[in-house]
């Protein structure tokens, strides 16, 4: 069992954390110096010492920890675990009876009730994502649990917490029977492929599923596409299956040029119709500007946060800008799917960037429609942070 320590709350904390607010940072407490094992369970008490919560030690860049229960007698062990991933495994049944989805979201960290993991499924392979050092501390138990309440071919991990001043790259096979690469899995129908071995990013983020479905049954007839930061392709393979005219994807990594070709090939799409670029995206604005290339769809699906040769991109601090970028190439009544996963503000904010960038240009717009983060990535009404997926989509006036 984990070492547990009692933790004094100050009292501006108490009705947060009563209330259901799950992280654990510095300003909630007088001293942190008794937390020196990560994983430790701590008891936290108000100033009268009465029990609050129940949390774990484990230091990520959102915080410190995360708090587990509000009952003073739960053991924390394989049994707890159990029950929160029978939970949640009960509540993606219709994903697991898909005809046409094999890959999803299981567990949601501190939507599920334990932050600091997430567990995701693809065709009978679980990965988990492990993001601190503390909650690691509870691997055995948590994939114990796993196992006692569902089948499975084989599990994978990815260790998403520094150690010794770099990520933890070990090998990411855990138990089970080895998957070949690629794994291919379905999502909507469509199939991507999957490296569950290659690093943090596996080929497909899966929170975008409902928008790529989206953009395929509505935006992608006959148009022009455009699809930034575009990674391995997959915004571009739902609009051609919709029917695009024409798909450009454009992403810095060098990697993402053959990554897009097989997403293409596995979909029997004609990739040499399409064009994948490798270069900076903001530098391709440039060139299309100069070239007089416009667009009927535009997706801007950038990390929150990168770093090129020659410039970084921020989303608070950049986003308004990229918007700005867009609107020039897109043609009038154009649509320009704006995204981010940005937890640092939210949807009203970003509506505020979008109106902006738009009002700068001397352009008028229409919001079409609006998505956050599918059910399978289960949030909580006491951590709003935790839904922060933001994606518009903005018709050109």
């Amino acid at each position: 069992m984990p070492n547990e320590v009692t933790l004094k709350v100050k009292a501006k904390a108490v009705k947060p954390l009563k209330a259901g607010y799950p992280l654990l940072n510095k300003e909630q407490f007088e001293q942190l110096n008794d937390l020196k094992e990560e994983g430790s369970i701590i008891r936290l008490v108000d100033e009268r010492h009465q029990f609050i919560a129940k949390a774990y030690y484990g230091k990520q860049n959102k915080g410190y920890g995360w708090v587990l229960s509000d009952k003073e007698n739960e053991q924390i062990n394989t049994d707890f675990f159990q029950r929160k991933l029978k939970a949640a495994i009960e509540a993606r049944a219709s994903l697991f009876q898909s005809e046409v989805t094999n890959a999803f979201r299981v567990f949601n960290a501190e939507g599920d009730g334990i932050g600091g993991v997430t567990i995701d499924y693809f065709d009978g392979y679980y990965l988990l994502n492990w993001y601190s050092k503390g909650i690691y501390q509870f691997k055995d138990a948590i994939i114990e649990a796993l196992e006692s309440v569902s089948d499975y071919k084989g599990i994978y991990e990815k260790k998403r917490f520094e150690h010794g001043g770099k990520y933890v790259e070990d090998d990411d096979f855990v138990k089970g029977e080895k998957a070949n690469f690629p794994l291919l899995i379905k999502e909507n129908g469509v199939q991507f492929a999957v490296y569950l071995n290659e690093g943090a990013m596996v080929g497909i983020f899966l929170d975008q599923r409902e928008v790529r479905q989206k953009i395929r049954e509505h935006y992608s007839k006959d148009k022009n596409v455009l699809n930034t930061f575009s990674y391995t392709g997959a915004f571009s393979v739902y609009a051609a299956l919709g029917g695009a005219s024409k798909t450009t994807s454009v992403d810095l990594a060098n990697r993402s040029y053959a990554k897009t070709i097989e997403q293409f090939s596995l979909n029997e799409i004609d990739y040499e119709s399409q064009d994948i670029i490798v270069e900076d995206v903001f530098k391709y604005f440039k060139y299309a500007r100069k070239k007089g290339k416009t667009f009927d769809l535009v997706i801007l699906d950038p990390p929150s946060f990168a770093r090129s040769k020659k410039m970084t991109f921020s989303a608070s601090k950049d986003y308004k800008n990229l918007l700005k970028e867009a609107i020039e190439i897109t043609e009038n009544q154009g649509v320009i799917v704006a995204s981010t996963n940005s937890a640092s503000f939210n949807m009203k904010v970003f509506k505020g960037y979008i109106d902006s960038a738009f009002k700068e240009m001397n352009g008028q717009y229409k919001i079409e429609e609006e998505y956050t983060l599918p059910s399978d990535f289960k949030t909580t009404r006491s951590f709003k942070e935790g839904n922060y997926l933001k994606v518009v989509f903005i018709r050109k006036l």
